[in-house]
């Protein structure tokens, strides 16, 4: 894995996606999730990196290097640590400073001149004090081509560093110090046109690896880039935070504050075509501080096992989304810019309360209480040479209890049976998109999600079969996810809204096997489905429909009730790896690994080409290492098959793309570490 969308191909029911082919990105965990193309929301999905929450996904954006471990946690969570959340976490760990001098790094070259290289120094400075200094650089890698004039289009260019600073006093403290800055000027990927509803030119018909775009030397002159920009990155990402830890014996605390930066500048053709009718940039400027205080128990043998604490999060931001639409005939044909800031502060207090009972059944409870404030301010939306519209102000707040209670069984040495049901409370928000109407700013209201699961954690056959599965049914009020709303004269926009009543069900597991040995088989497997119980709103397809026959926009409203929710209903996931000696110095592993990824609505409701088609992919990869590990080389190939597949998709007039995945890429990698 180097990025977050490497996630979905190690987690079942796991969804991440781009957004317009971006570093950006939205997750999706047993079906839930939301569409933030606006990118100023919290998701149900939270990622976490080093034990500090990133409320906005992008502010993680090229951290995913010299990692030490990836947990995928889904459900509810917030009762014993950090940001409470709907859907689940992702939590990123880095390596830590090492009390002995260690380094290493790795190149990785691959078709289409791509180049991932990474490297790292971990060591002591003095007694008590250690140090760990870790980079990447990526390059290259670039596979689009524009038919018109064979321009080259997706090239990375990136680079990363992070600092972590280890003091420990003595054997109770520990005190840790990291830093992090993220520069990238990567291209993007660019769309590919799948039906237009204005405009008498026909879509261009393009090849898999083929896009267009355009970037008009007026527009560019209005966003101060040179001309003949393409769609790409210009992004700064900076971040620091402290980690304090100390046993007292009986109780450990730990502190964590942490300040996170983004500084994006992000253009797009979201039109994906030479003409300029949907050409977007998007700045935002965003910083966010987080403060955690947390007690626990510190003798695991104890019945009892509990942690309190308080976490506390601000964060402010100030976007500006210029969109060239000078081609958008005859519905609008000019340049507009819209302009707004955001802030947000929230408060919460949790504890989680575990106790063993005899005969290996231990009962758990968890609650949270949360506060959240969140406001949108100074939006504008002004034509270039025309009208300007000023919007006052909007502000939401809520104030929530979250929870969870639950049983867990050791059946046997090898079999672990659990049960528990679960709160989870999420804040509205605010669609801040192209604005034309006060009504466009009304904040969405908060989610509450009631969650019952069965579960089993289990080694069946110890060191050769081990099974962990679960089954869920998810009870949804006010579900937040990306609609549609209509603007007379103008079209549809797409909004950010609730789902009065909504439900979804679903089983996910993880099976390895090791039946003899030299082989090694892991397969994820997700299931889902869920329907909307109650959801009045405009049917997007039909409006469109209506207005392609009648060339007028009217709202054509429908009520949802018993229409599947549109995420993958299966995902699978695995690899399987035989690992051989050759010698009594060297080895080799190789194998091939595979995902599956169901069909996805785009829009509620969503059929033809309104859902994302489903997708296979085969990789394989073969290693060759010495026993004492210290160096390996491989040679892998990723879509082996060099299927076509789209990973996301979207809209921003009513031209409708989608994303296309990467087709084949060969390449080796070589690393050392010592």
């Amino acid at each position: 894995m180097v990025d977050l969308r490497g996630l979905e191909y190690v987690a079942p029911n796991l969804t991440v996606q781009t957004i317009n082919g971006t570093a950006s990105t939205n997750f999706y965990l047993r079906g839930l999730g939301f569409n933030d193309f606006t990118q100023n929301n919290m998701g149900p999905v939270v990622t976490y990196v080093d034990d500090v929450a990133y409320p906005y996904s992008t502010m993680a954006s090229g951290l995913m290097f010299d990692m030490a471990d990836v947990t995928v946690t889904p459900g509810p969570v917030g009762t014993q640590h950090g940001q409470s959340a709907t859907g689940g976490e992702v939590m990123l760990r880095t390596n830590d400073p090492t009390d002995t001098f260690h380094y290493g790094a790795s190149e990785d070259i691959a078709s289409y001149a791509r180049s991932r290289s990474d490297a790292y120094v971990s060591g002591p400075i003095a007694h008590g004090l250690s140090f760990r200094l870790a980079g990447q650089v990526r390059q290259g890698g670039g596979w689009q081509t524009n038919p018109l004039n064979g321009a080259h289009l997706g090239d990375a260019d990136s680079w990363a560093l992070r600092a972590k600073l280890k003091w420990t006093p003595d054997e109770r403290t520990t005190v840790m110090l990291s830093g992090h800055v993220v520069r990238d000027q990567s291209e993007v990927v660019g769309g590919m046109p799948i039906a237009r509803l204005i405009g008498s030119a026909p879509i261009p018909h393009l090849g898999w690896t083929q896009t267009e775009w355009s970037a008009k030397d007026a527009f560019t002159n209005v966003i101060g880039r040179q001309n003949g920009l393409k769609p790409s990155e210009n992004n700064w990402f900076w971040g620091a935070d402290l980690h304090v830890a100390h046993d007292f014996g009986p109780v450990a605390l730990t502190a964590i504050s942490a300040f996170e930066t983004e500084r994006e500048a992000e253009f797009t053709d979201q039109d994906a075509t030479a003409a300029a009718q949907a050409d977007a940039y998007r700045t935002v400027a965003a910083n966010s501080f987080t403060q955690e205080v947390r007690l626990a128990s510190t003798h695991a043998e104890d019945r009892l096992q509990w942690v309190v604490g308080a976490y506390y999060q601000r964060s402010r931001m100030n976007q500006a989304f210029p969109f060239d639409y000078t081609d958008y005939l005859p519905a609008r044909g000019y340049m507009q810019v819209s302009t707004f800031g955001l802030n947000q502060e929230a408060t919460s207090q949790f504890g989680h309360v575990s106790y063993r009972l005899p005969r290996n059944v231990t009962l758990f409870v968890g609650l949270l209480h949360e506060i959240d404030d969140r406001a949108i301010t100074g939006l504008t939306s002004r034509i270039y040479g025309g009208r300007t519209l000023d919007f006052h102000g909007e502000s939401t707040a809520a104030a929530q209890f979250a929870g969870q209670v639950g049983v867990s069984w050791q059946a046997t040495r090898n079999v672990l049976l659990y049960y528990k049901m679960s709160k989870g409370f999420k804040p509205g928000g605010f669609t801040a998109n192209n604005t034309q109407v006060q009504a466009q700013l009304d904040p969405f209201r908060p989610e509450t999600v009631l969650t019952y699961e069965l579960g089993l954690k289990s080694d069946p056959i110890p060191n050769v079969l081990r099974i962990n599965a679960a089954a869920f049914y998810n009870d949804f009020h006010n579900q937040q996810i990306l609609g549609t709303i209509l603007i007379p004269n103008y079209g549809p926009l797409s909004q950010l809204t609730n789902v009065p009543k909504s439900e979804s069900w679903g089983f996910e597991g993880t099976i390895d096997l090791h039946p003899f040995r030299h082989l090694f088989l892991t397969q994820n497997f997700g299931w889902q489905r869920g329907i909307f119980q109650n959801f009045p709103t405009v049917n997007r397809a039909k409006t469109n429909a209506y207005y392609a026959r009648n060339g007028v926009w009217k709202a054509i409203t429908d009520n949802f009730s018993g229409v599947d929710n549109g995420q993958p209903k299966l995902t699978l996931n695995g690899q399987l790896d035989w690992r051989q000696a050759v010698s009594p110095h060297y080895a080799v592993e190789f194998g091939p690994n595979w995902v599956y990824r169901g069909a996805q609505a785009m829009t509620p409701g969503g059929t033809g080409f309104y859902r994302l088609p489903p997708y296979f992919l085969l990789g394989a990869h073969v290693t060759f290492r010495p026993a004492s590990d210290r160096w390996l080389v491989t040679v892998y190939a990723s879509n082996i098959l060099n299927r076509q597949y789209f990973t996301s998709g979207g809209q921003a007039t009513t031209t409708y793309l989608y994303i296309p995945g990467s087709p084949r890429f060969i390449g080796g990698r070589v690393s050392c570490g010592f």
